[in-house]
């Protein structure tokens, strides 16, 4: 089925071709219907094409270590999905399936390239949108990176609970156990001292009343200070967790780059011994 430009108009890749671009990219791709439940390509299969969403409901997934289906995109209208794939001609490494009835483009890598053989500065359009697009991705990286977990927990703080944590934090300290010590020992030496005039004589059962009602007060005020403990330590784990989930990715990318250099070198100096071997053997020994 054709594709009319108009429909291409609100991919964000092509954002920036032009009508006659336009036109040329719509003459190349087709339009594709999936019936409900269809699978569009699974996880192997060969990366001839990528697809943008026209209408309907894809749910894009992947299988992890534990063989579980997991959720990696629900892409929605004019966005990508197989596109990685097409481009670097691998194997898919993800499901797709047609949740309800859906219409797709379908772009091919030798959609693209004649695309740039007949309008050349549409690849630096192309390469303009992605490139914001990098860029975009990586200051929303550098903004995750840099989150401190205790501007996270303070914003997220309610009134109850920021004085909870003052009163905890009052309750827990040196100058909280001075305070009371004294207090404890001014109100018995008092009593003792007036006897028959003092308003709460020995055993001070006015003392254990104020003492019981202070305890019940002060309980579950501590433990809305503990649970408040808790959550910054969830969000801190968390945050470790992305950082060492990055650190990670950077390091196997690094390791890639790495092993990459290792066989350029390997095919330059096995290229190198080849045309000494032959410059040797075309210059006969004197």
């Amino acid at each position: 089925m054709p594709c009319s430009p108009d429909e291409l108009r609100h991919v964000s890749l092509f954002a920036l071709l032009d009508d006659e671009e336009l036109a040329v990219l719509a003459a190349q791709v087709e339009v594709r219907k999936f019936a409900p439940r269809q699978r569009i390509y699974k996880i192997g299969d060969p990366g001839r094409s990528a697809f943008i969403m026209l209408w309907g409901d894809v749910r894009v997934t992947t299988v992890d270590e534990d063989h579980q289906e997991v959720l990696i995109d629900q892409p929605g209208h004019g966005e990508f999905f197989g596109f990685a794939s097409m481009l670097e001609e691998t194997p898919h490494q993800t499901n797709a399936l047609a949740m309800e009835e859906t219409a797709c483009v379908e772009v091919s890598r030798e959609d693209i390239l004649i695309l740039l053989q007949k309008k050349p500065m549409a690849g630096m359009d192309m390469l303009t949108v992605l490139g914001r697009q990098f860029h975009a991705s990586q200051h929303l990286v550098r903004l995750r990176a840099q989150r401190n977990s205790n501007d996270i927990i303070e914003e997220e703080m309610t009134f109850g609970e920021r004085i909870a944590d003052h009163v905890a934090g009052f309750g827990g300290s040196w100058t909280f156990i001075i305070l009371f010590a004294v207090t404890l020992t001014a109100y018995t030496t008092a009593n003792i001292f007036l006897k028959g005039r003092a308003w709460d004589p020995y055993p001070f059962i006015l003392l254990n009343l104020f003492l019981s009602m202070l305890a019940a007060i002060q309980a579950p005020v501590i433990m809305m200070s503990q649970n408040r403990q808790d959550t910054k330590d969830r969000v801190r784990g968390e945050l470790d967790y992305d950082v060492n989930r990055r650190a990670e990715s950077e390091i196997q990318a690094l390791s890639n780059k790495l092993n990459l250099l290792n066989d350029k070198i390997a095919d330059v100096d096995d290229l190198l011994r080849e045309q000494l071997s032959r410059g040797e053997g075309l210059n006969p020994p004197a």
